[in-house]
């Protein structure tokens, strides 16, 4: 089981959750943070210092953002099991669901 970022971080990346994840399992794409599956231990410290409440336990996600689970996964198809996002620095690319995105932030 793993946490999952959803829509209401898309444009916002607050990295309060990156800096409080005990095994760097948070990566930041474009436009939103994605949680690796597999790196992701389930421990939940992210989810309580997300200010715009985007994290979910993947069996919680709400159904009408069931597709960020996806999205989450997926994200991380082309890059493996990189071993802790803060060495990848900004991957520069997102989850076509994310990209295809309007902005939300003004």
């Amino acid at each position: 089981m793993t946490y999952v970022i959803a829509g209401p971080c898309v444009d916002v990346k607050d990295k309060a959750r990156v800096e409080e994840c005990p095994v760097d399992c948070i990566c930041e794409g474009q436009r939103s943070l994605c949680i690796h599956p597999d790196e992701c231990v389930a421990c939940g410290t992210c989810e309580p210092v997300c200010p715009v409440e985007a994290i979910f336990y993947d069996e919680d996600v709400p159904l009408d953002r069931q597709d960020y689970t996806r999205a989450n996964v997926e994200f991380f198809d082309a890059l493996g099991s990189p071993g802790g996002g803060a060495k990848l620095e900004l991957i520069e690319r997102d989850h076509p669901l994310i990209a295809a995105l309007q902005s939300h932030v003004r």
